[in-house]
């Protein structure tokens, strides 16, 4: 007789099968350029670390005195005896260096989308979403129960067109887009989309979770990038990528945060950001706003190792960020791939469905701030190597 979860025995056979079966790799040391995965040191191409801030010696100082004077765990949410003032002071920074009113932190980047699509509109509502977005806008939206109508990718003429559409049948409206798509590496043309939703009576949201520390002055963000500054009501970001830490924001208009401390489900239900994160976070923010120099290098980084790899015959699609994918197509290849990097003594995992569309696996090559000329050039020879053995350049 069946067993009530013999289905999923059979799920995961189809997934090793057609070669989208996600092998977790085991790190055994901070993340930096270079990584010890599973006993072997290799060179880091995977991680978000955009800045190289996750084991910056000034953030790990600022936890560990935070440590020594708070305690670890806020021990409660927010709203009941989890707010510490330096909570305050960091969502004060961000604000500060988001050049908005106010800003309000959660415990994540995904949490601080299932907070706020829901807290925003509802069962009377529409959400108008790029068909590309980020799976945890795509969890916000179906958690608000409102009417989902996709957009095409980056296409604020195809905006345009829903809005005239549909917008006048439903009570309150948002439109939502990520700032900088994380798969492919392209920019929402968020300046054309102010442009378009300014003339209707909507909520502009952008997620910016790949643009924070990367786009704008200083890594200020997708709004910075465009100067929006006071244009788009709420801005979504993370501090868990370039930040080096983990937590997320919402930034913008002060109503949508003074709301969201009374509405937002995981800030008032979900126990708050650990001091030793908060302080380093805070530490961050020190640097970046007092240099740019790590954001520049991250550009230059991620230019010189474009170039290169486009120059050897890579496909590297439509990306305009430090994000670089390495387009192979199918998942089996792009796993094979992987594999055999590592074995030259490089970390770049493959990426298959369902994170990006079926016939569009890759490798994702993360730059970072922390890699030298030599890293990129080293990584660059593995590329080669197993791109020709592998027939994918000649």
């Amino acid at each position: 007789m069946p067993k009530p979860l013999d289905w999923i025995e059979t799920e995961l056979q189809a997934l090793r099968d057609t070669g989208l079966y996600n092998k977790i790799r085991t790190l055994e040391s901070p993340q930096g350029a270079w990584l010890v995965v599973d006993g072997e040191k290799v060179l880091n191409f995977c991680a978000n670390n955009y800045l190289g801030l996750a084991n910056h010696p000034r953030l790990v100082k600022a936890a560990k005195e935070a440590a020594d004077k708070y305690g670890i765990g806020p021990g409660a949410v927010r709203t009941i005896a989890g707010t510490m003032d330096l909570h305050l002071e960091l969502e004060k920074r961000l604000a500060a260096f988001k050049k908005v009113e106010k800003a309000i932190t959660f415990q994540s980047g995904f949490s601080a989308n299932l907070a706020t699509i829901p807290a925003l509109v509802g069962k009377e509502d529409v959400i108008f979403s790029d068909r590309l977005n980020h799976a945890s806008i795509i969890d916000g939206c179906r958690l608000a129960r409102s009417k989902i109508i996709p957009y095409d990718h980056c296409s604020p003429a195809s905006l345009k067109r829903t809005l005239d559409e549909y917008r006048r049948d439903y009570r309150r409206a948002l439109v939502v887009t990520d700032g900088v798509f994380s798969m492919d590496g392209d920019v929402a043309p968020l300046d054309e989309i102010y442009e378009v939703t300014r003339v209707y009576d909507v909520i502009l949201m952008v997620d910016d979770a790949h643009g924070e520390g990367v786009l704008g002055e200083g890594g200020r963000g997708i709004v910075d990038h465009f100067n929006l500054h006071g244009k788009v009501d709420v801005e979504v970001g993370t501090l868990s990528k370039a930040f080096g830490v983990v937590g997320g924001i919402v930034a913008g208009h002060p109503l949508v945060v003074e709301w969201l401390y009374q509405r937002g489900r995981p800030f008032l239900f979900s126990s708050a950001m650990t001091i030793p994160d908060v302080a380093a976070c805070i530490e961050a923010v020190d640097i970046l706003e007092s240099s740019t120099e790590l954001v520049d290098r991250l550009w230059e980084n991620a230019a010189y190792f474009k170039e290169e790899m486009r120059t050897l015959g890579f496909d590297t699609g439509k990306s305009t960020t430090p994000i670089t994918p390495v387009m192979l197509g199918e998942a089996p290849l792009a796993q094979k791939f992987s594999q055999k990097l590592f074995e030259e003594g490089v970390f770049a995992m493959s990426i298959g469905f369902p994170t990006v569309a079926r016939g569009e696996a890759r490798i994702r090559v993360m730059i970072s701030a922390a890699h030298s000329k030599e890293d990129l050039d080293q990584g660059l020879a593995a590329f080669e190597t197993v791109g020709r053995e592998l027939e994918v350049i000649t």
